[in-house]
């Protein structure tokens, strides 16, 4: 049987996605999704590519009896793949893996995939416990916001669908991430724990309006058959509650019990259970305390405490999610005849031809080839304001053209590109723990053994002291009551709410120790170059000669130097603020500049000697008796020199005072000139040199008013460094350091006890990153600082530092508050629950009222 996959418009599949599900699996079709195979001459929608691939293997098999004879479709992974399938193991294919696993080495590879039936803190503990432990997994994470896991592995110890075939084995379902999948799966969660939770409500209303009549008729002398009919009414009021509604806290125990380890739903289960079991035997008999009230009330209150915390969770992570759907389904790709092709994105390859108008994301990471326009970053960088780009200028994947066309060639795609590395540095921010998380872990898996172990106490001391039914009902209480659920999610809310605001901000958290770090930092280090300065020369001053217009000279040195990636000629066509025109017969000069013909006209832009030589004019020398500034010239002028690296060869006449300046900082004492002329001798001057970032001083300003103490350690010349820190405020600055005398610096300090921040960027800065509590890396820095870095600077900006300190106080204090309250209301509910002075429905609202909670008090920090 012949097999087609082919992609559909985006009418057919919006109609599509209307009226019918996915034929695979059941779930809706978004309407961006345009995945479809043909299955018995009939073309069918698929919801994401993974349904798409199985599709095909089962129709390339022969197995396509495999839809005829299903009933329905089932979202059970063993149900989705025919049973002769399965023994291929399908998602070890490298066909099928090549969209969603990113190769580390020969033979290390990672994969994202979506963990479904995840219900609480719990969930995640014993999927990380239980994969981790397999051979050959080097490390599995699970993002509880979002649901996603992180999975690394060596494929010659364990294979992918062994690890999925393991997390199947404990009651979970695990596939390949796909956005538009997680979607449909977040609105299916929400649509099932309404529906729960509404029966449940319905239930409890019911059985409370007859509770009332039960309680009242114990002091009014109710007769016997018209309370036996009010309890036989309550119990199949709440036979749907406890076998629907509370379905999921019984699947849970049921995993961890089967794995051996004692979760929290372990304890609520047994409540409900015992509970319900004894309601059911009293009423039988027709004597004896019933607890329908309770159990729908204890329910319900579980439920809208579970449900409250999704929708938070949700809500949180959706900065991960926003950043996830950044990128557009389909782009317009160019073949070698300039023809337009409206393709998938997942089929982009290095090298493709892209064509972005206005208004369209940009599809992958790569260079604009033709066009000139602005492009939106804000989602990625943080920054507020459009950023230009032009030939040779880089994109990345997932921001916005804004202005005119661009015609880009694509030069990563996929798990390469910068949107996919940020996504995976917040995933690994959120899924690892910080040591107070670590500590609440550490409690919460011993505290459900310490829980039934009261409990059984309790109940043998009561039992002792009075009749069975007085020592049930308090032992139920014990167990209601102290529900570790606040405790697991103490710490998890807090550190998503908190990271999701400073990825808002611009402020990449990627380590989970980072936040907590950060706040109990006491000493701040700065790098000089790439971090308060710039790091690459930028255009400061332009002394145009006989009267000629700044920005016009300006355009003519850009036009020479179009195309050049050399940073002198990158500054020049960064400061024109008008049209460049176009230079032909270009030819470079190595050491010296650049010459070519702007219409009509010969131009060179470079040292002075260069461009005097075009005209024959000598370039007067300096002089003492001129009013004439002496400078120092680059030498070479245009070759790349390292910080500081200049020297001084001649003088040149050079008027004083700059009339035009660009950049926007301070001048720095070492700078370079480049002169520009045509055949008729010198047109004008350009003074190059880095310069401070904005808002330097204000960042160092704000650092300190927080307590912290500043140093900046450069490699660069101790005049220039001298003079970097007095601009910015810094009174310990030190230059001419290797970066073995940073990192000795760095030791000292931590020798000394105190807690130290790195913000560095460039190669040299890593081993001084690595070796700080928590570092922060410039967002243009080195991916080798990336890769080091616990925190990245997307925005670039400064000041964006002291509120990253703040936030990460704020949350240090919002754990604390939450570690307290969750441990303080147990040691106080406790003794009052084995006391006898709380009933069963008070310990069901306190202990949802202690886990709603810390939810919302974690979600304060969203607003840093």
């Amino acid at each position: 049987m012949s097999l087609t996959s082919e992609s559909l418009t985006s009418e057919q599949t919006h109609a599509t996605a209307l009226e019918t599900a996915c034929f695979h699996c059941g779930l809706p079709v978004p309407s961006d999704v345009h995945c479809a195979v043909v299955i018995e001459g009939q073309r069918q929608a698929m919801c994401c590519q993974g349904c798409e691939a199985v599709a095909e293997a089962i129709v390339a098999a022969g197995l396509t009896d495999f839809y005829r004879h299903r009933t329905a479709p089932s979202r059970r992974l063993e149900d989705l793949i025919p049973e002769p399938l399965r023994g291929l193991e399908l998602y070890d294919r490298p066909d099928l893996q090549r969209g969603f696993v990113r190769a580390d080495g020969e033979h290390v590879r990672e994969a994202e995939l979506i963990l479904e039936g995840i219900v609480c803190a719990a969930c995640v503990w014993l999927n990380e416990r239980h994969v981790n432990a397999l051979p050959g997994v080097l490390e599995f994470r699970v993002n509880y916001s979002t649901h996603r896991a992180w999975l690394r592995w060596d494929q010659r110890q364990v294979k992918l669908s062994q690890v999925l075939e393991a997390i199947t084995a404990i009651g979970y379902v695990a596939h390949p991430f796909d956005p538009n999948r997680q979607e449909a799966l977040q609105k299916r969660e929400r649509a099932v724990a309404l529906r729960r939770l509404a029966v449940a409500g319905l239930g409890m209303m019911q059985v409370m309006m007859l509770a009332v009549g039960l309680y009242v008729g114990e002091y009014q002398d109710m007769e016997i058959w018209v309370r036996d009919f009010l309890r036989w009414i309550c119990l199949i009021l709440t036979i749907p509650v406890v076998i629907y509604s509370a379905q999921p806290f019984f699947s849970a125990a049921w995993r961890g019990l089967r794995r051996r380890q004692l979760g929290m739903d372990v304890p609520i289960s047994l409540a409900i259970l015992a509970a319900f079991l004894a309601s059911i035997w009293h009423t039988w008999q027709g004597n004896g305390e019933v607890y329908y009230d309770s159990v729908t009330m204890f329910i319900f209150f579980l439920l809208t405490g579970r449900f409250l915390e999704m929708t938070a969770r949700h809500r949180a992570g959706r900065i991960s999610e926003a950043l996830v759907r950044m990128l557009p389904a389909t782009a317009t790709r160019l073949d070698a005849a300039g023809v337009e092709q409206v393709v998938p994105v997942a089929e982009l390859v290095p090298g493709d031809r892209v064509l972005v108008r206005p208004g369209e994301t940009i599809p992958a990471d790569g260079q604009v080839e033709e066009g000139a326009s602005s492009v939106d970053e804000s989602l990625l960088t943080g920054e507020s304001l459009p950023l230009s780009r032009q030939r040779g200028d880089a994109l990345i994947g997932g921001a916005l053209n804004m202005e005119s066309p661009l015609l880009m060639q694509v030069e990563k795609v996929g798990a390469e590109t910068v949107l996919s590395a940020i996504i995976r540095l917040l995933d690994r921010a959120q899924s690892e723990k910080p040591q107070l998380a670590l500590l609440a872990d550490h409690i919460a898996a011993r505290f459900v053994t310490a829980l039934l172990l009261v409990a059984t106490i309790v109940w043998l001391i009561w039992w002792s002291l009075s009749d069975f039914d007085t020592a049930f009902r308090i032992t139920l209480s014990v167990l209601v009551v102290t529900c570790p659920c606040a405790l697991s999610l103490a710490t998890p809310t807090a550190i998503v709410a908190a990271t999701g605001a400073l990825t808002r901000l611009g402020v990449l958290t990627t380590r989970g120790h980072a936040l907590e770090t950060l706040a109990q930092t006491t000493v701040m280090i700065f790098d000089k170059t790439g971090t308060l300065t710039y790091g690459r020369p930028q255009v400061v001053t332009v002394e145009p000669k006989s009267g000629l217009d700044a920005q016009y000279c300006l355009a003519l040195a850009a036009a020479l130097e179009r195309g050049s990636e050399h940073p002198v000629g990158r500054a020049l066509a960064e400061a024109v603020e008008m049209a460049i025109p176009t230079a032909i017969d270009q030819r470079n000069s190595p050491g010296d500049g650049v010459e070519g013909w702007i219409e009509g006209q010969r131009y060179r832009v470079g040292r002075p000697s260069f461009v005097a030589a075009l005209s024959g004019v000598e370039i007067a020398e300096y002089s003492d008796d001129r009013d004439i500034a002496s400078v120092t010239v680059q030498s070479p002028p245009l070759a790349k020199g390292g910080e500081g690296g200049f020297e001084s060869r001649r003088s040149y006449e050079i008027p004083p005072g700059p009339p035009f300046s660009k950049g926007g900082g301070e001048r720095l004492p070492a700078s370079s000139w480049v002169a520009l002329g045509d055949e008729t001798g010198l047109l004008a001057w350009f003074q190059l040199t880095d310069t401070l970032r904005p808002g330097a001083q204000t960042a160092v300003a704000e650092l300190k008013a927080r307590g912290l103490r500043i140093l900046l350690l450069s490699g660069d010349q101790p005049e220039t460094v001298a003079y970097i820190a007095r601009e910015v405020g810094i009174t310990e600055a030190a230059g001419g350091l290797l970066p073995q005398d940073k990192l000795e610096r760095l030791r000292a300090l931590q020798a000394e006890g105190a807690v130290v921040a790195m913000v560095g960027d460039g190669i040299n800065d890593t081993p001084v990153l690595a070796a700080a509590q928590v570092s922060l890396a410039m967002g243009n820095g080195t991916q080798l600082a990336h890769a080091t870095a616990d925190m990245i600077l997307l925005s670039e900006r400064l000041e964006h530092l002291a509120r990253s300190v703040d936030t990460a106080r704020r949350t240090l204090i919002i754990m604390r508050e939450n570690f307290a309250w969750a441990i303080g209301y147990n040691l106080i509910a406790l003794p009052l629950a084995a006391g006898g002075w709380l009933t069963p429905w008070m310990s069901a609202l306190g202990m949802s009222f202690s886990s709603l909670l810390v939810v919302v008090n974690a979600l304060r920090l969203r607003q840093s």
